[in-house]
C-alpha cells in the first residue's frame, strides 16, 4: 500500500506544475478511500532529491525585480495573477513538505496538510486556467522565492515552520487578499474576484490549522505561544510584520486577541 509521507515527498519532487497538481487531487482522495497508509513515525531520506520540484519557468528573482503590475494594461494583470498562481504553488510544495519531514506527530497533523495541499492546488489550478483564457501561462514572468526561502530555513523544526510559515508568512495573505480583490473589482473582472474570494476563504483555514499546530507544540513543551513566537522570529530571520492588518480574518484564522493587540510591535 501506498504511504502519505513517502507519497508526499515524491509528488513534492516532481517538476511538472500540472502533474504535481493532479498527484496532489489524486492522493487526497485515494487517502478520503483509505488506500493510503500513514506511517508516523519514519524518519524519511531526501538526500537524493532536489526540492521543490519546480519547473524551468518562472524565472525567480529577487522580490525588489519582480516588476510592477499595472492594472490598465492586460499584461500588467496577468502579471499579478501570475504572482498569485507562483504564491500557490508554493504553498502546495510547503504543505507537502510539512506532510512529509516532520515525523512523530498526530494522526490528524497530517490529514490537515493534506487538505491544505489539495486547496492550495485547486487554488493554482483556478489562476492558471483564467491565466489560460487570458493569453498567458504560469512561467511567463519572472516570480521571486521569499515564501520558500522561509520553508528552507525552518527545516530542523515542526515548531518553528508552524510559528513562521502559515502563521507568518501565509498570513500575511489574509491582509493581502482584500486590497487585491478591490482592484479587481475596480476595473469589472468578475472572475479574479471569485478566484480571490476562494482564495481568502480557504486561507483563513489554513493560518487556523498553522495556529493549532503552534498552539499544540507550545502546550506539549508547555511553552508560552507569544514568547516562543517571538524567539523563532528573531532566530529563523521572520519579516517584521507591518499594517495594515486583516484584523477580522486573523481572528477567523486562530489568532488570539492579545496576539492581535501586539501585531507590528
Amino acid at each position: 500500500m501506498i504511504e502519505l509521507r513517502q507519497a508526499a515527498l515524491e509528488i513534492l519532487a516532481t517538476t511538472d506544475a500540472q502533474i504535481k497538481v493532479s498527484r496532489v487531487f489524486q492522493l487526497f482522495d485515494e487517502y478520503q478511500r483509505q488506500l493510503i497508509a500513514l506511517d508516523l513515525t519514519s524518519a524519511l531520506n531526501a538526500l537524493d532529491l532536489v526540492l521543490p520540484g519546480r519547473p524551468l519557468k518562472p524565472e525567480l528573482v529577487l522580490p525588489k525585480l519582480v516588476p510592477k503590475r499595472r492594472m490598465d494594461t492586460l499584461e500588467g494583470r496577468a502579471g499579478l495573477l501570475h504572482s498569485l498562481a507562483h504564491i500557490e504553488f508554493n504553498a502546495m510544495n510547503l504543505a507537502l513538505d510539512a506532510i512529509w519531514r516532520f515525523p512523530d506527530m498526530p494522526k490528524e497533523y497530517y490529514e490537515d496538510w493534506l487538505k491544505v495541499a489539495k486547496e492550495e492546488a485547486y487554488h493554482f489550478s483556478l489562476i492558471d486556467e483564467h491565466l489560460h483564457a487570458l493569453g498567458f501561462s504560469y512561467g511567463d514572468f519572472p516570480a521571486h522565492n521569499s515564501l520558500w526561502e522561509m520553508v528552507e530555513r525552518t527545516t530542523d523544526s515542526v515548531i518553528a515552520r508552524m510559528a513562521l510559515v502559515p502563521r507568518t508568512m501565509e498570513a500575511r495573505g489574509l491582509d493581502a487578499v482584500p486590497a487585491i480583490c478591490d482592484r479587481f473589482k475596480q476595473i469589472k473582472e468578475s472572475r479574479a474576484v471569485e478566484i480571490l474570494e476562494i482564495i481568502l476563504n480557504d486561507e483563513i483555514g489554513h493560518v487556523l490549522i498553522g495556529n493549532r499546530w503552534f498552539n499544540f507544540l507550545c502546550d506539549k513543551d508547555r511553552l508560552s505561544p507569544i514568547a516562543t513566537y517571538r524567539e523563532l522570529a528573531i532566530q529563523y530571520r521572520a519579516p517584521i510584520l507591518k499594517a495594515p492588518f486583516n484584523m477580522e480574518a486573523r481572528q477567523q484564522a486562530g489568532f488570539t486577541s492579545e496576539e492581535l493587540s501586539l501585531l507590528g510591535s
